[in-house]
C-alpha cells in the first residue's frame, strides 16, 4: 500500500486537531510517516505578503483608508505562515523593501478598479518584481483569488478582457482540463479530493466578472503566459475558474478557497462541506510550500515585528457580512 501523507491521513482520519485534546493529538501526530516530499520546515522567517484595497463604499465598519478581508489572512496561517500586510499609498521604495522581505503574495478578491486603483498600483509594482526576480532564479510565488485572478490576467495582458458572467453567488464543480492532471498545483491533491472538486458544488464564486475561455484564446499574452486547469459556466458563458503559469509560480483561482472555512454569512454559494474545507486546506498548503522555497527574510527580528499582521486587531462585522472580519489601515 502506499505510504500516505501526513495531511492525507489527517483527512482520511475522519477528525480534526482542534476537536483532539492536545496531548492525544500530539500523540497522535507523532506516529504518522513523515515525507520529504510532502512536509517541509517552515523557515523561521517565512511571510507571505497580502495587499490591501481601497475600503468598500458604505462600510459602516471601515477605519482609515484601506483593508484587509481576515479570512485571507486565517487562510494563510492555517498552513503555516505569518502574513505582513502590504498597505496601499507607500512609496515604490518601501514597496521594493516589502517584496525582499517577504517569501510570495497572496492577491486577494474584493471590488476595486483592476487598472486605476491603489490595490492596482501595488498589485503591479510586486508583479513586476516577481517577475524579474524569478527570472534571475529568485523564486517568488503569487496567489490570485478572484479579483487577484483578475488583476493577474490585466498585470499579464495589459488590457482588461473580462466579461460579465451570472456568478454573483453560486458554488459549482470544476470541469477540469487534461493539463490540471500533471499540473504544479493539482498533481498532488488527493483522488477523493479531485473527485470532489469535479463532482461537488464546493467551489464558492462570488464574482460578476470572468475571464472567458474565449477572451484568453484571442489574447496571445495570456495564452503564452498561463495554462487553463479548469473552467466553468454559467449557463450561457464559459469562463477559467482555475490556471497556473508555464514558466512562473504564479496560481490563480476565480473561486474562493478561503471562504468555506472562514466565512459564515448565510448565502448561495457558501459551502462549509469536509470536502471544501478539505479543498481550501490543500490550495493554502500548495501555496505556502511554494513561498517556502523562497528565501527573502526582514534585515532583523524587530523589523519583522513590526511588519507583522499581529500589530493589528481584526474588526468583526457581524454574521450577516460577506466578511466576517476585517484588518483596517490608514
Amino acid at each position: 500500500a502506499p505510504v500516505l501523507s501526513p495531511v492525507q491521513l489527517f483527512f482520511q482520519s475522519g477528525f480534526f486537531f482542534f476537536f483532539l485534546p492536545p496531548k492525544v493529538f500530539s500523540q497522535w501526530f507523532s506516529n504518522l510517516p513523515q515525507t520529504t516530499t510532502t512536509w517541509s520546515l517552515v523557515p523561521r522567517h517565512q511571510c507571505s505578503g497580502v495587499p490591501a484595497q481601497e475600503n468598500i463604499p458604505g462600510d459602516s465598519h471601515a477605519q482609515g483608508f484601506s483593508y484587509i478581508a481576515a479570512s485571507y489572512v486565517k487562510y494563510l496561517e492555517a498552513a503555516g505562515a505569518r502574513v505582513v500586510p502590504i498597505r496601499i499609498n507607500r512609496t515604490y521604495e518601501e514597496y521594493v523593501k516589502i517584496f525582499n522581505s517577504i517569501n510570495g503574495l497572496l492577491l486577494p478578491g474584493g471590488d476595486v478598479d483592476l487598472q486605476k486603483s491603489e490595490f492596482s498600483r501595488v498589485s503591479k509594482i510586486f508583479y513586476d518584481l516577481a517577475i524579474k526576480a524569478n527570472d534571475a532564479l529568485d523564486y517568488f510565488p503569487i496567489w490570485g483569488t478572484c479579483q487577484g485572478f483578475q488583476q493577474l490576467t490585466v498585470l499579464t495582458s495589459g488590457k482588461n478582457l473580462l466579461t460579465l458572467t451570472d456568478t454573483k453567488a453560486v458554488a459549482l464543480p470544476l470541469a477540469f482540463v487534461p493539463a490540471a492532471q500533471n499540473s504544479r498545483l493539482f498533481k498532488n491533491f488527493p483522488k477523493d479530493l479531485l473527485q470532489s472538486l469535479s463532482e461537488e458544488n464546493i467551489t464558492s464564486n462570488f464574482h460578476s466578472w470572468s475571464l472567458s475561455v474565449q477572451n484568453y484564446s484571442r489574447n496571445a499574452k495570456l495564452k503564452r503566459f498561463y495554462k487553463v486547469l479548469s473552467t466553468n459556466t454559467d449557463g450561457r458563458r464559459e469562463f477559467i475558474s482555475t490556471m497556473e503559469a508555464y514558466r512562473y509560480p504564479f496560481y490563480a483561482v476565480q473561486w474562493h478557497p478561503e471562504k468555506s472555512p472562514f466565512e459564515w454569512i448565510d448565502k448561495p454559494g457558501m459551502t462549509h462541506t469536509p470536502s471544501a474545507i478539505k479543498a481550501s486546506f490543500y490550495t493554502a498548503i500548495f501555496f505556502v510550500s511554494e513561498a517556502m522555497k523562497n528565501q527573502h527574510q526582514f534585515p532583523n527580528i524587530s523589523e519583522e515585528e513590526k511588519a507583522l499582521i499581529y500589530n493589528f486587531a481584526p474588526v468583526y462585522k457581524g454574521l450577516g457580512s460577506i466578511f466576517v472580519q476585517n484588518y483596517y489601515f490608514d
